[in-house]
């Protein structure tokens, strides 16, 4: 047990050194001499120690247990996001440990909660990093652990289950290294796509290939103090809008389109629901704000961005929604519940988990005028299990739990009610900005310490959707 945990977390965290050869090609380009060092050390150490370890093992393949399977998980998560931390803080660019490790976790989550307050003075290489950090951990670190190297067995399954989001998940193609290499492969299509795109648009190809890394991974960190909103570009806010949305659908679908299931994507009720969401609560949110901005169609501009960022719980700005009626602000709060599709690269409870309850609803609201009748869940034209309706209730208390617990937690540290709440939110559901104190236009740099390791902790448990971490918790685990 203990050599297999050894084993995949060297190969996990060699393999995300290695990607720190972007920012390292970025401080060469930039002149950044102190952050070279501090990216490049890391780098070396995490590679010789994973070839170390694994050499003499390397014929032999790695089977896991169920039970190993959420360690290694949870394991690789927490470590990744402490390697992560490391030039973030070797560096100077954040001056306590505490701040680096909050960045580097909201980083990897694709939460986009930020401690630092001038991002514009940060070294290049930084903000690259940050960024890549989102690109990593939206389509999952371990999943680009099993993509790159074939040497899980029996297990390879069951981590991409543990890591990966939504309350039903399966394999695309008939292995799971093929159908994590698909899934990258497309990822890291519509990340050059996007990059193209906004080049053209008027970004300079490092801010372009930072908010892309950003879009696609739903994570909302940017290279401006103002986020996307500091460039004022339309077409800018037309492109990352398109890819947010984009990000927020399940990619196996990318993948049934490409191989022509045409009917698969057409039946598929999560995404029918996604797509009236979004365009309901845009048209809602544009027609409050239309008195603010003086025209319908400004405030189409900045509503349309606001909602699809909150939505697929990216957190880029354009607009400091504080400011906007009530009525729109209500709005924006209900998006926190919901977030994007299962399978995509968004936090968030999910669209999928609201369609099964109001189906289930539905149902019981047929048997009180029919109660002899037999009723049934169908989810994408076919019959669903009653099991997953017990699933997604069970999900949404836990997470509707864990919120109230950190609401809790953040009043301790002396923060209101309000920002304490919507904070939480924002944590649990990897969205970023929050209300009140932790407002788009603010940060989380005034929070108390403990309130900042809690809230780290709580945007890893709402990145692996909590049952991952809460069963270390649960004492049936512990037993033989």
């Amino acid at each position: 047990m203990i050599l297999t945990l050894v084993r995949i977390i060297s190969i996990l965290l060699g393999i995300i050194g290695t990607t720190f050869i972007i920012p390292i090609g970025f401080s060469l380009y930039y002149n950044e001499q102190q952050t070279l060092m501090s990216f490049l050390i890391p780098m070396i150490i995490c590679i010789v120690l994973a070839l170390m370890i694994n050499l003499p093992f390397i014929k032999k393949k790695i089977t896991l247990s169920i039970k190993q399977t959420y360690v290694v998980v949870a394991l690789a998560w927490i470590m990744t996001c402490l390697l992560g931390a490391i030039p973030l803080y070797f560096s100077n660019a954040f001056m306590s440990f505490t701040d680096a490790v909050f960045e580097s976790v909201s980083g990897f989550t694709t939460t986009g909660a930020t401690v630092c307050t001038d991002i514009e003075a940060l070294p290049w290489s930084i903000n690259i990093w940050r960024c890549e950090m989102h690109w990593l951990g939206g389509m999952g670190i371990v999943t680009l652990t099993v993509a790159i190297l074939p040497l899980l067995g029996v297990g390879g399954f069951q981590l991409i289950k543990a890591e990966t989001t939504g309350p039903e998940k399966g394999k695309v193609t008939a292995r799971i290294t093929t159908t994590a290499k698909v899934l990258w492969i497309i990822y890291a299509s519509l990340t050059a796509l996007q990059t193209i795109l906004l080049m053209f648009a008027g970004m300079n190809f490092t801010e372009a290939l930072a908010h892309a890394f950003a879009t696609l991974g739903t994570g909302g960190f940017s290279t401006r103090n103002a986020s996307v909103g500091a460039f004022n570009s339309v077409p800018i806010e037309i492109i990352c809008t398109i890819f947010m949305f984009l990000a927020g659908i399940n990619f196996s679908l990318f993948f049934y389109l490409f191989i022509r299931k045409y009917t698969d994507v057409k039946n598929n009720s999560e995404l029918k629901a996604y797509i009236v969401i979004t365009l309901a609560t845009i048209m809602a949110v544009t027609l409050c704000c239309t008195k603010t901005y003086g025209s319908f169609v400004q405030s189409l501009r900045y509503s349309s961005f606001q909602v699809v960022s909150i939505l697929t719980t990216t957190g880029f700005s354009t607009a400091d929604f504080l400011k906007w009626p009530f009525s729109a602000q209500s709005l924006l709060f209900l998006l926190y519940f919901i977030g994007g599709c299962s399978g995509s690269t968004e936090g968030g409870i999910k669209v999928v988990r609201w369609v099964v309850l109001g189906k289930q609803v539905n149902n019981e609201t047929k048997k009180m005028l029919h109660p002899h009748g037999v009723f049934s869940i169908r989810m994408n034209n076919t019959v669903g299990s009653k099991k997953v309706v017990f699933n997604v209730a069970c999900f949404i208390m836990l997470y509707l739990g864990v919120a109230l617990l950190s609401t809790f937690i953040g009043c301790l540290g002396n923060l209101d009610v309000w920002t304490s709440l919507t904070g939480s939110l924002s944590m649990i559901g990897n969205i970023g900005p929050g209300f009140g104190k932790v407002g788009p236009a603010l940060n989380y740099s005034e929070i108390p310490v403990f309130v900042k390791w809690w809230f780290s902790f709580t945007m890893l448990v709402g990145r692996l959707e909590i049952y991952t971490i809460l069963i270390f918790f649960m004492p049936a685990y512990w037993k033989k």
